[in-house]
């Protein structure tokens, strides 16, 4: 599973892109979520993330699989 990093989510893991072995076993968004944070503890400390599947916002339930374009949103803040 590749999954696109922008913002925050680039620096933590210092990569554009990360894949995500096949065998995690990751198959919602939630799970994702679960294995960036044992894998890469400063997702734990971001306030929210959202996650893009195929350019449309995704929830936690939903279902993802490793042919899907896959992009973490981090949060942003602006005035």
């Amino acid at each position: 599973m590749n999954v696109l990093l922008f913002g925050i989510t680039r620096d933590i893991t210092g990569q554009s892109r990360l894949t995500v072995p096949a065998d995690a076993g990751i198959n919602t968004v939630a799970g994702l979520k679960d294995w960036l944070g044992v894998h890469y503890p400063g997702f734990k400390q971001l306030k929210s993330l959202a996650i893009a599947v195929d350019n449309e916002y995704a929830n936690d339930e939903d279902a993802i699989g490793p042919a899907q374009e896959i992009a973490l949103i981090p949060p942003v803040s602006g005035g």
